[in-house]
């Protein structure tokens, strides 16, 4: 249950239908919006008083489907997702594994049959479970086929990529180095593409730094959106066109969800650098390691006004992030929670945010869903407008999906045995199962010492944004020092205790991510392995 539903994909739900263009989407945004927050408030006052939900959760790999042309020495893309869906054929639990598309026919989206629990012998299984998902997709393989989970291809935009070859560009990406036909067939991945574009105004720009070496060309540009001497894209491909690990956990109830939420936020930036593996864009080498801008610029649905560059007309914020970054505001109240935490000048829909208050709903869970609701809907269904709100999430799960940001807070679903839960969502993909099984069962792992010892990560938001600044750096997981709170427990290493006025002090530090995981003699403070191991 909870890998079907509960980590989805990052593309969001899936449904059948033809879907509205942007020019006739924008008409009804308003509607969109009004019935996704009465939504959110009919199945929150079902819901809120959910509890004892016991831990179950799952994960999903993103595998590309490549094909090898020994002769030529060469090896493409493989734009053959969907014929293989359709081998796949019907959910079988049973088999271990569950598939689902992705953005490009290139890739496909793996999760286990049915969730794993709170058992030794489930987070041992998670491995040989991933294997079986890899096994499972090579018996239905041609001989010169083969899967990899790659963050991302490094010929990804070079020249003709892709088997069969297909034509840059269309009227979808109008990309200078992506075909259309390398978008799955489903109509949600077409039009959030091109609906990204029209909402912008212009193609998305993305211009990563390129490693500089001796010989490392200046690279030069016609579009006036590239930067010279930076590795330019221009199309959402480029983003979700990677492949990413992410796992999601059922929470106990509303509370401890919130509270999860906040603590593993703090975490991103260092399993970020931790599991970082995207070194190469375009063909060509980066001066960063890891995929999140890449991914936060080839979506970002932006206007000049939005982006601060016009004066507001036609809009109605000023935004200063993508609808793809880290999270603005923590949502929990509880009290480890401080509100000098929520340190960034948090941009809101204060009318929303006043309805949902009106309604009983907590000051920073109000505040989050009316964060979330400053973005438009991009993907409207035709036949799916006119809901019944007090049967239906689909409106707000609209713009709930479409905003991908490090972690997510995902309320139960209407008539389901699932409950809350948190995603996390920053990890890069693995090449071998062993290496994907580590990084997921790490992070579940880490929530449950949360739990047991009590654990307080929280620090300034505005601090973690720094630390995922660091993240991207190149080689960041070695070289570099992220700021991470010195008194995480209440216990003392020598078995004494903090008293209730040592535990009010913040005190934050420059650490390795070395110390911070396994401490060291000078900072055994921050020695988390201590409660992990």
């Amino acid at each position: 249950v909870v890998s079907t539903q509960s980590t989805g994909n990052k593309m969001g739900f899936l449904t059948d239908g033809k879907t509205l263009d942007w020019k006739k989407a924008k008409e009804i945004v308003n509607y969109i919006k009004t019935h996704g927050v009465q939504q959110f408030l009919y199945n929150y006052k079902r819901v809120k008083h959910r509890a004892n939900d016991s831990l179950l959760w799952g994960d999903e790999i993103e595998y590309y489907i490549v094909k090898f042309d020994d002769a030529q020495k060469q090896v493409k893309l493989n734009l053959r997702a969907q014929e293989l869906l359709e081998l796949l054929g019907e959910d079988k639990p049973e088999s271990g594994a569950l598939w689902r598309p992705e953005y490009a026919n290139f890739m496909i989206e793996g999760t286990p049959g049915v969730p794993y629990g709170c058992f030794i012998d489930c987070f041992l299984s998670v491995q040989s479970n991933m294997k079986n998902r890899r096994k499972i997709l090579e018996s239905i393989l041609e001989n010169d086929e083969a899967i990899l989970t790659l963050t991302n291809f490094p010929l990804l935009g070079v020249g003709s990529f892709t088997f069969p070859p297909k034509d840059v560009g269309g009227p979808v990406t109008q990309s200078l180095y992506f075909p259309d036909e390398a978008i799955h067939p489903h109509h949600r991945f077409s039009t959030l593409t091109r609906n990204i574009r029209e909402r912008k105004g212009r193609k998305v720009s993305i211009n990563m730094p390129i490693f500089k070496d001796k010989n490392t060309p200046t690279l030069k540009y016609d579009s006036p959106d590239a930067k010279e001497g930076y590795i330019y894209m221009d199309s959402m491909g480029f983003g979700m066109g990677m492949c990413c690990l992410q796992t999601t956990f059922q929470c106990c109830n509303i509370e401890e969800a919130k509270h999860f939420y906040d603590q593993l936020h703090v975490f991103c930036p260092i399993m970020l650098a931790l599991s970082a593996s995207t070194p190469i864009f375009r063909g060509f080498l980066s001066d960063v390691d890891v995929r999140w801008d890449v991914i936060s610029a080839a979506v970002d649905d932006r206007t000049d006004e939005e982006l601060g560059l016009k004066p507001l007309k036609n809009d109605k914020f000023v935004i200063n992030k993508s609808r793809y970054s880290s999270i603005d505001c923590y949502i929990s109240r509880g009290p480890k929670f401080k509100k000098e935490y929520n340190d960034i000048d948090l941009v809101y829909d204060k009318d929303i945010c006043n309805t949902l208050e009106a309604e009983g709903i907590d000051e920073g869970l109000a505040k989050h869903i009316a964060h979330l609701f400053i973005r438009d809907p991009l993907v409207i269904y035709e036949k799916k407008i006119k809901l019944d709100d007090t049967k239906h999430t689909d409106h707000f799960e609209n713009i709930q999906s479409t905003n991908w940001q490090t972690v997510r807070f995902k309320p139960p679903p209407p008539n389901s045995s699932i409950g809350w839960r948190v995603e996390f969502r920053v990890l890069e993909n693995q090449i071998t199962e062993f290496e994907s099984a580590a990084f997921v069962v790490f992070v579940v792992l880490l929530s449950r010492v949360m739990s047991a010892f009590d654990l307080n990560f929280y620090m300034p938001i505005s601090k973690v944004d720094e630390n995922m600044d660091k993240a991207h750096k190149r080689n960041a997981v070695i070289e570099q020092k992220f700021l991470f709170r010195k008194n995480i427990s209440r216990g003392n290493l020598d078995g004494t205790f903090k008293t209730d006025k040592e535990m009010e002090v913040d005190e934050y530090d420059y650490f390795t991510i070395n110390e911070i995981i396994n401490g060291s003699k000078q900072r055994q403070k921050n020695f988390l392995a201590l409660y992990l191991f």
